[in-house]
C-alpha cells in the first residue's frame, strides 16, 4: 500500500506524519471552485473527491495498483455561508469580525481513493469564539497566520488565543480528522496504521 496526500497542506502532513505512516504528497492541482449555495458538508465532500480524483489522473498504471490516495478539503460556515481562505488582509479581518464572539462549524471532507474503490465522508465541529476587539483582530492578521486557512484562523497556533471552546474533533478544525480517515480505511479493508508495539 503506498499512500499519496494529494495536499500541499503541511498540517494535513504533520497530521498524517503523527501516525507513523509512510506516504508522499502529491498536491491537487483540482478546481476548487463550488457553486453558490451548496451546503458545506456537500461542498467539503464534493472537492475532496475532486482533489483525490485529480491525483488519481495524473497516476500510471503501474502506480495505481497499490496507491491509495487521499485526499481533504476544510471549509467554515456560519449563518449557512461558506467562510474560505481570505483573499487578502482586509477580508481576513472581515471573516474574523464575523465569527467573534459566536459559534460555527467547520467541516472537513475526506476521500480516499484506491484501483477497487472510493469512498467519501465528512467531520463536523463546532467552535466557540472568544469576543476579541478589533485592535486585537488586526494585530492577529499582521501575523500573516489567517492568509491561507479556511475562516481565517488557525486553531493550532495564534488562532488558538481566539477559541473559547469547541464540540466535536479537533483535528478536524486543523485540516484532517484523523478518527474519520481511520473509519473510512477501514470501510475500504485497509489499516491506518498497524499500532504495532516498538520494540
Amino acid at each position: 500500500m503506498h499512500i499519496i496526500l494529494a495536499s500541499g497542506s503541511p498540517r494535513r502532513r504533520e497530521l498524517l506524519g503523527m501516525l507513523g505512516v509512510a506516504f508522499s504528497v502529491r498536491p491537487s492541482q483540482a478546481d476548487e471552485t463550488i457553486a453558490l449555495g451548496t451546503p458545506p458538508q456537500e461542498a467539503v465532500v464534493t472537492l475532496a473527491q475532486r482533489k483525490a480524483e485529480a491525483v488519481w489522473a495524473q497516476l500510471d498504471e503501474a502506480e495505481r495498483r497499490d496507491a491509495v490516495v487521499v485526499a481533504a478539503d476544510t471549509v467554515v460556515a456560519i449563518d449557512g455561508d461558506i467562510l474560505g481562505k481570505p483573499r487578502d488582509a482586509h477580508q481576513a479581518l472581515t471573516m474574523l469580525k464575523r465569527l467573534r464572539g459566536r459559534t460555527h462549524l467547520v467541516y472537513t471532507g475526506v476521500c480516499v481513493r484506491t484501483a477497487f474503490a472510493e469512498e467519501v465522508a465528512f467531520a463536523e465541529t463546532q467552535v466557540r469564539m472568544r469576543p476579541r476587539d478589533d485592535a486585537w483582530l488586526r494585530r492577529y492578521v499582521a501575523t500573516g497566520e489567517p492568509m491561507d486557512k479556511a475562516g481565517a484562523y488557525a486553531i493550532q497556533g495564534y488562532g488558538s488565543l481566539l477559541v473559547e471552546s469547541i464540540a466535536g474533533d479537533y483535528y478536524n478544525v486543523v485540516g484532517l480528522p484523523l478518527g474519520l480517515l481511520d473509519e473510512v480505511f477501514n470501510r475500504l479493508g485497509l489499516q491506518l496504521t498497524s499500532l504495532e508495539p516498538s520494540v
